[in-house]
């Protein structure tokens, strides 16, 4: 019965491995010599030498990836580049502390708001409020973040005073509004298409119209036979969004002077900080992997099909 999870589980372990060899791979003939950034493109060649055996970039290459794999399983994720002397997985945990909230309010709004929106456009198919909630998700997907957050800076942290322009001064401060707002947008204008689509075709199928002809309650009806099934494509979107909002929040975060992972990610990307570059990239898998394990595990719990034994 449970056979479904555990597989999930089980695949995690041998996708972590793929990832971090391919980010090792990927780092060490990369472009750009981490040498060469540390110490300068003029550096004595005897430095450049000995600075290479000190990191152990002189050993063989499994060596070293099982030197990196050792180090990623005690939480050692190297030193910064860009930062000198910083460790990465401090940098990281100190920027995860700020996107995580900022993400958890993001999607605490959106999603639940873009179902709704969703329902309602559906089962207002082809009326006036159906119409208006569309065009305000085909503005919603257009318009880009760094279009929507100047506007919304001038109208209310500018010209109103309501809202303060930026800062971060945690999750229960206001400073924490208009980034969420930004960040929300986009997810909730994909959340409300996705919904209106997905209950729309469950509507049209054989078992609602033989419920219907019952004379199931409409409550019954969308509860029992409509959102369970309509949901199942929403959760899909879902884990997408939770996997890919840790580190693709760089323009807000920047644009409204936030130190989370964004703003750390782009930082570290121009500055060629390999092993900061490194970290999110496996960061970021781990996100989408989790994320979608999660959506498993509510596939199991909506989906009665997932949950019958074979």
């Amino acid at each position: 019965m449970y056979g479904y999870l555990i597989r999930r589980v089980l695949w995690i372990p041998l996708l972590l491995a793929v990832i971090t060899f391919l980010v090792f791979i990927l780092g060490v003939y990369g472009p750009g010599d981490p040498i060469q950034l540390m110490l300068g493109q003029h550096a004595n060649p005897e430095t450049v030498a000995r600075l290479k055996h000190e990191l152990g970039l002189d050993r063989p290459l499994l060596v070293q990836y099982a030197d990196y794999v050792s180090k990623l399983l005690h939480g050692d994720l190297g030193t910064s580049l860009k930062f000198r002397g910083q460790p990465v997985s401090r940098l990281i945990s100190r920027c995860l502390g700020v996107s995580i909230p900022l993400n958890v309010v993001t999607l605490g709004w959106s999603i639940p708001l873009g179902i709704l929106m969703g329902v309602v456009a559906a089962y207002k198919e082809d009326t006036a409020l159906d119409r208006a909630i569309v065009l305000t998700v085909v503005i919603g997907i257009s318009m880009p973040v760094f279009a929507i957050a100047p506007i919304l800076l001038y109208f209310f942290a500018v010209k109103a005073h309501i809202l303060p322009p930026g800062g971060w001064d945690g999750i229960f401060s206001a400073n924490v509004i208009l980034p969420a707002i930004v960040l929300g947008i986009g997810p909730l204008a994909v959340m409300v298409r996705q919904t209106r689509a997905a209950v729309l075709q469950t509507i049209s199928e054989m078992y609602v119209t033989t419920a219907r002809a019952k004379g199931l309650l409409p409550k019954k009806i969308m509860f029992k036979h409509i959102m369970p099934n309509a949901l199942i494509p929403v959760l899909t979107i879902v884990g997408l969004m939770m996997g890919s909002l840790v580190g693709g929040a760089f323009i807000t975060e920047l644009l409204f002077g936030i130190p989370g992972c964004g703003r750390v990610a782009f930082e570290t990307f121009t500055a060629r900080d390999y092993p900061m570059i490194m970290a999110f990239t496996i960061l970021g898998a781990t996100a989408f992997i989790l994320s979608n394990l999660l959506i498993d595990i509510l596939y199991f719990v909506i989906d009665p099909r997932i949950r019958r034994p074979k």
